[in-house]
């Protein structure tokens, strides 16, 4: 049966992988989910295993790379992506971005198929441009701990422009900038889930330096909205995806406490090696190519992530 486009998410088991499953499903495409499951989690498409468009293969996209039949759309999206991740996996976070890509790159050449490639805000390391425009080259230090994940995001673009220059492969770029809402593992070490999981357990927040460095926070919903709209773009170059409302890490703290209603404590441990002061996405690219935008403002959004915390049973 032809039921319209034929997508395959490579990383469809984890966060942000697994919504783009939904809204392809609800736009009518067939899905091919792959993920190794190291971090992915298959409680997050659990709901779609019934589904006659929905197909899941658990498997290695730093192995070859076989699909059958045709395939309209690629989304790369396997990777970890949060510190405790990749840092516990730093050569599994290189062979997927390097890898993994190049895989995922030829797969789209020889079925003719557009790729979107998930990259990050990371590539502008710790930035001495602010806020940051897709033109900025970046600050990254190649062999510090968070290399491995910027480093392994910096060589998957260069790689994804290589093919579509010399191969012309239709392909798109998303710079994600930091993203949160439900199915965040409790335990991946990102500063939203890590201040939910503790307030919810009644435990200290744990913030890194002074909580002076800042970030912006962009609800699941507005990123995917973002991306599905990029993958159906012309727009070849980068485009940063987030919320261009920048936060302290202090304001997220009086965030949780305004939404729990109670005081919270706080400590306060080292900042970590290389960890970014500011993060803020010039989105100009986005409004003006993409005609998107973050609606979703933080306090919103922790509101609709906390219930899927306290139904994991953090806290309990």
């Amino acid at each position: 049966m032809n039921r319209g486009p034929r997508s395959l998410v490579t990383g469809g088991a984890g966060f942000l992988g697994s919504h783009l499953c939904d809204r392809l499903i609800q736009e009518g495409h067939e899905v091919i989910c792959i993920d190794n499951l190291i971090t992915g989690d298959m409680d997050h498409v659990a709901h779609l295993l019934g589904h006659e468009g929905f197909r899941f293969i658990k498997y290695d996209v730093t192995e070859y790379l076989y699909v059958e039949g045709p395939l309209n759309y690629i989304l790369h999206f396997a990777s970890p992506a949060s510190p405790v991740d990749y840092q516990r996996l730093p050569i599994q976070t290189l062979k997927v971005g390097s890898l993994g890509t190049h895989k995922a790159l030829g797969l789209a050449k020889a079925k003719g198929a557009r790729l979107l490639l998930a990259s990050t805000s990371e590539v502008y390391g710790d930035p001495q441009v602010h806020p940051q425009p897709e033109s900025y080259w970046g600050h990254v230090n190649p062999v510090g701990p968070r290399g491995v994940y910027d480093e392994a995001k910096r060589f998957a673009e260069a790689m994804t422009m290589a093919y579509h220059r010399y191969h012309g492969v239709d392909t798109r770029i998303a710079r994600i900038f930091n993203t949160f809402g439900p199915r965040m593992r409790p335990h991946d070490g990102r500063v939203v889930s890590n201040f939910l999981m503790q307030a919810l357990a009644g435990r200290p927040l744990t913030v890194y330096g002074d909580g002076r460095q800042t970030r912006s926070f962009c609800f699941v919903s507005d990123m995917v909205e973002g991306l599905f709209r990029l993958l159906m773009s012309s727009e070849v170059e980068p485009v940063n995806l987030g919320n261009p409302v920048e936060r302290s890490i202090r304001d997220l703290v009086a965030a949780v406490e305004a939404i729990l209603g109670r005081r919270l404590d706080v400590t306060y441990n080292p900042l970590p090696q290389d960890d970014p002061r500011v993060r803020q996405p010039d989105i100009t690219r986005a409004r003006e190519r993409l005609g998107w935008e973050a609606k979703v403002d933080l306090e919103a959004g922790l509101r609709e992530t906390i219930p899927y915390f306290q139904e994991k049973g953090v806290g309990a």
